[in-house]
């Protein structure tokens, strides 16, 4: 690990280890256990990590060791169901009463000093949370990495299944905590037959090849769309943060899947007054235990001394932190998002995009979207390798793509804060989704992508819809000389399962109905841009 990120700091402590404490859970089942310490004569605090996905590769030496060694001791323990822990995983049910008996162990070990943080990232995120909706006593400070509160918005948005979310979630949460190799070759299987898996009619139970058998929570998370279905009464902890106060940082990356959980997270946090701080990383979901681990390791621990150990030396002045792509540097911020105007860019018929209001609602453009040969998703924020920023040249040559474009900018032009579409739009069936996307594209035509969403649209005749569509946060530079783009299509397949342009249920389609899809000159990209003078950027 030392040669692959060379800028960890120095472990000053050896450390030991426990493997295998059988630590009983609410209900008496045994939930496996290492617990790893500093070799030093002393009290130390603990951090408590609670995964499904094993205790062994990657996160024994990430956690365990890295943090034991900066004078922690660490508990890291198998949720129930994986890992050799008793009991049946479920995906979000048992992690508040199981955290809670674990704390109660812990105030029977003689070495365990009263003063308990946690930290970790994506699930363990949401069993940091869990164990915050009645936190201890004991609890001084948590870090979340990349971190996951609502499952429900994990897997689906505005009711489209986010299904190659799901597929990989799937994998991991089923192969992860049996090993290395069980996961890497599920995680091949799942991509030899991806592609039998997302184009079945109908997708229920299309998955049972690609994971190699049935997995219930998800045939459960694939079948229920609506957030207010009883199925998902409990699964949301973003309350939490609501009455929280105990002192929490936040890491995440632009092209993080959960990158707009953790934005929710800090903004609830702050409302509530609670102690908080955020850093924005130029990184995907995984990457930010890859290559972004060192930024993430050094944040995590000099928040956990500051808040376990009385050692605020290591804290950043400032409460925000943030990645600046386009410019590839760091900017601290006092606060997320920066007070910023948010202007409307609008598109022209020409396939322009201007700050000049149009003068009615009128028909602008319109294309064919096909459930049958759907817009491919390219790059963003994806649990999987082909996640981050990517070329989208190829795909905005697709006839199912429109593109509107800003002239070259005279002046830079900064993006920061919340991103999003005014859609008015019409359709020939009624029903159809809109995938929209903000580009870079630089002066040798490439595009690239920076945020997106996708939002559901249905309409009566040939009278228009008017939709807002969130599409993330960013914090971008356009350079002199790029263009702002505006990209839209009828969806990002697999990101999301496909319209089926019918009304009928993705997941239990077994028709698909082309849709026409017409934009009117009353849209408008919503940007909270930042000009630096004049010319294209503030008058274009």
């Amino acid at each position: 690990m030392r040669a692959m990120w060379r800028r960890l700091p120095a472990g000053p402590h050896d450390v030991g280890w426990e493997p295998g404490l059988a630590v009983p859970a609410a209900d008496g089942s045994p939930l496996i256990t290492d617990h790893y310490f500093p070799r030093t004569e002393g009290e130390f605090p603990t951090l408590l990590v609670r995964s499904p996905y094993g205790r062994g590769l990657p996160w024994s030496p990430m956690y365990g060791l890295l943090f034991a060694e900066q004078g922690f001791h660490v508990v890291l323990q198998s949720c129930r169901g994986t890992g050799g822990s008793g009991g049946a995983f479920d995906l979000w049910r048992n992690e508040t009463p199981d955290g809670l008996a674990t704390v109660s162990w812990l105030r029977e070990q003689p070495w365990f000093n009263g003063t308990l943080g946690t930290v970790g990232p994506s699930y363990l995120g949401y069993t940091q949370w869990a164990l915050a909706v009645d936190p201890p006593p004991e609890l001084k400070a948590m870090v979340v990495q990349v971190g996951l509160h609502d499952p429900y918005a994990l897997f689906h948005a505005h009711g489209v299944l986010r299904l190659e979310t799901a597929l990989a979630v799937g994998a991991g949460m089923t192969y992860q905590h049996q090993g290395m190799a069980p996961f890497l070759g599920a995680t091949l299987r799942l991509q030899r037959r991806l592609r039998d898996a997302i184009t079945a009619q109908p997708l229920r139970g299309a998955y049972t090849s690609a994971l190699g058998g049935e997995v219930p929570w998800l045939d459960g998370v694939m079948t229920h769309p609506d957030a207010e279905d009883a199925y998902w009464h409990g699964a949301s902890l973003a309350e939490v943060a609501e009455r929280l106060d105990v002192p929490t940082g936040l890491i995440t990356g632009w092209h993080d899947a959960l990158v707009d959980q953790t934005f929710e997270q800090y903004d609830r946090l702050r409302r509530a007054g609670c102690e908080t701080a955020l850093l924005v990383g130029p990184w995907t979901h995984t990457s930010a235990l890859q290559q972004g681990w060192p930024e993430v390791f050094a944040e995590s621990l000099a928040w956990l001394r500051a808040h376990l150990g009385a050692d605020p030396s290591g804290l950043r002045p400032t409460r925000v932190r943030v990645h600046i792509g386009g410019e590839n540097a760091w900017r601290n911020l006092d606060d997320w998002p920066p007070v910023t105007a948010v202007s409307p860019w609008f598109p022209t018929v020409q396939g322009h995009l201007t700050r000049q209001a149009p003068a009615d609602c009128t028909p602008l453009t319109s294309f064919r979207y096909d459930p049958g040969d759907p817009t491919p998703s390219l790059g963003g924020p994806l649990l999987s390798r082909t996640a981050g920023p990517r070329d989208n040249s190829g795909l905005e040559a697709r006839e199912d793509v429109l593109t509107f474009t800003g002239p070259p900018l005279a002046e830079p032009v900064d993006i920061l804060g919340p991103v999003s579409a005014r859609l008015s739009a019409s359709t020939d069936t009624g029903h159809a989704d809109v995938f929209t996307r903000l580009c870079d594209v630089d002066p040798q035509g490439r595009s690239v992508n920076i945020c997106d969403g996708l939002g559901r649209l249905r309409t009566d005749g040939q009278e228009p819809s008017r939709i807002t569509v969130p599409m993330s946060s960013t914090a971008h530079r356009f350079a002199v000389g790029h263009r702002i783009r505006w990209q839209i299509s009828g969806g990002a397949h697999p990101r999301y399962a496909r319209s089926p342009g019918n009304g009928e249920s993705p997941v239990d389609a077994t028709t698909f109905t082309p849709v026409r899809i017409t934009l009117h000159t009353d849209s408008a990209l919503m940007l909270p841009a930042q000009a630096h003078g004049s010319g294209p950027a503030a008058n274009g």
